[in-house]
């Protein structure tokens, strides 16, 4: 009997003791599942490689299981979008954002239509959009749903459902781009990067969808971490973590972002983005 005490006390501390020195992070989901885990796997081991400790890559479901993750500690380090962000440091004081994309200074989105409504690329929002079906991407999405939603409504100066006759959510930058290529949604709203990268690939017809407007540019994608995870990995941890993002340095790292290099990032940065959450009643 107390063999077995003593055996099962044993793989706890090896279950539990091994999650307590494992450095976990995750990404809000806004692309291909399989896309995601080859290129988080890879970051994973380039952190354990500059911090000396075990990283894991944590996948999960949606923008909001992201969030949680984060607020529970299951993970202590986070790739999210502008506005995931600002949540998840809402809910987790003393967070920071460390670092960014250096384009995420300046991110957009990209309008894109189905060929048959014959919208082509312009300088403004068409105002003949409206009464179109449109499909955002992710409800929590700050290139595929916030910033989008803002300029939607500065341009008509009504919510979407007003606007359009039909309103959805894809899921994800990559799925909008799908459906609206098929012709299952008349306009849809992207992520720039994402569609660079996908006509990139060859993934794009552009016989069957095309842009048809760029917006202003807004802060967007940053890492974010815990306050509290120093009392796990020790003094100056967030600096080392800070670091190693800040001089990867890898091509294939960073292409598959896509970004050129990764830069500082602070709070305040995202304060526009911040304002305009509570402006259209999403914080």
């Amino acid at each position: 009997m107390m063999k077995s005490i003593f055996f099962i006390v044993c793989a706890w501390l090896l279950v539990f003791g091994a999650n307590a020195t494992t450095f976990t992070f995750t990404a809000i989901p806004d692309q291909d599942e399989t896309q995601l885990n080859t290129r988080f796997g890879k970051v994973a081991e380039y952190l354990s490689q500059q911090l000396n400790v075990d990283v894991r890559y944590v996948p999960v479901k949606s923008y909001s299981a992201a969030i949680t993750a984060f607020r529970n500690n299951q993970v202590q380090l986070a790739w999210f979008g502008g506005l995931s962000g600002v949540k998840a440091r809402h809910l987790v004081p003393n967070s920071v954002a460390i670092a960014q994309g250096y384009e995420d200074q300046f991110f957009k989105s990209y309008f894109i239509a189905h060929h048959s409504t014959g919208f082509k690329l312009a300088g403004q929002l068409p105002l003949n959009i409206a009464d179109s079906s449109f499909t955002f991407g992710s409800k929590g999405s700050t290139s595929g749903r916030l910033m989008p939603e803002y300029f939607l409504r500065q341009r008509f100066n009504q919510p979407p459902n007003k606007i359009f006759n039909r309103v959805g959510f894809s899921g994800d930058h990559s799925r909008t781009i799908a459906l609206v290529q098929s012709g299952a949604w008349q306009v849809g709203v992207v992520n720039y990067a994402v569609w660079e990268q996908e006509l990139a690939s060859g993934k794009i017809d552009l016989n069957k969808v095309n842009v048809i407007w760029t917006t202003p540019t807004y802060p967007d994608y940053q890492w974010t971490i815990r306050g509290d995870v120093e009392q796990r990995f020790g003094k100056r941890f967030i600096e080392r973590v800070t670091d190693a993002l800040l001089t990867m340095d890898d091509p294939d790292l960073l292409k598959s972002f896509p970004r050129q290099k990764f830069v500082p990032a602070t709070n305040a940065d995202y304060d526009s983005v911040k304002q305009v959450a509570k402006a259209i009643k999403l914080l």
